[in-house]
């Protein structure tokens, strides 16, 4: 519908105000240790530390950050050992929200939750509940001003591009997860930059909101993402594009 705006591209346009929050590097040390984690220290070998990494590096993180929390992930150096957890449920409309989080202590996160959606027009769900709405995905974000869907597209398609979106201000582009390298590479090697390339979670459908029950939505998960146990927020919410500059 025109005039919306999917809240995947939304995240994009909030990010300057989240970094201001002075949590971002605390949240990006926690998945760099888990990614190493879990797949090793190599970038090369781990695609999920890569991307880590690169975010990282793109919210001007120092090197050496990186190659401390690295180095705790791998065992190199002491540190807290985080778990990955998700949590399900729903929000104002009927949305779904698919919560990531890398915590120390699962009952004091899963508690903290609870709280959080119930004092925010929210409830957690079962496992199980809204996740089989979601579908893993790469996706990359490319400014209007600096590419066109042609340029995009003739050179992204062979790389394994599944859609290219026009989302307003951005084209999004959109492949699977195992794709998602090749894409990256091919941009790069095209000198098409980027504003964001990252493995996610998109929702099969979208649930239009507007006016209180959208405010109320986005506060929800304005105060999901404000926790630092919360790494990600994955929900299918489409709100009105002017509501962003509210």
């Amino acid at each position: 519908m025109s005039g919306h705006s999917k809240w995947h591209s939304i995240r994009h346009k909030k990010a300057a105000k989240d970094a201001k929050r002075g949590k971002l590097f605390t949240k990006l040390i926690k998945e760099l240790v888990v990614a190493a984690r879990m797949g090793g220290g190599d970038e090369a070998m781990n695609t999920r530390l890569r991307s880590a990494v690169a975010t990282a590096k793109g919210s001007n993180m120092p090197s050496d950050t990186i190659k401390k929390a690295i180095m705790r992930g791998t065992g190199e150096l002491d540190g807290v050992d985080y778990e990955e957890v998700f949590y399900e449920g729903y929000g104002p409309g009927g949305i779904a929200l698919l919560i990531m989080c890398l915590t120390d202590n699962r009952n004091r996160t899963a508690a903290e939750m609870r709280y959080v959606m119930s004092r925010n027009h929210g409830s957690l769900g079962s496992p199980g509940s809204v996740a089989w709405k979601f579908t893993s995905k790469g996706v990359l974000t490319f400014s209007k001003e600096n590419t066109t869907e042609d340029q995009l597209m003739e050179t992204l398609l062979e790389a394994g591009v599944e859609d290219i979106t026009d989302e307003g201000e951005i084209f999004q582009v959109t492949c699977d997860p195992g794709d998602f390298e090749e894409v990256k590479k091919a941009a790069d090697e095209a000198k098409l930059e980027a504003d964001s390339a990252e493995l996610t979670k998109l929702p099969g459908d979208w649930v239009k909101l507007e006016g209180e029950d959208a405010t109320k939505a986005m506060k929800l998960v304005d105060a999901l993402e404000d926790h630092d146990d919360v790494q990600n927020v994955y929900t299918n919410l489409d709100i009105p594009e002017e509501m962003l500059e509210e």
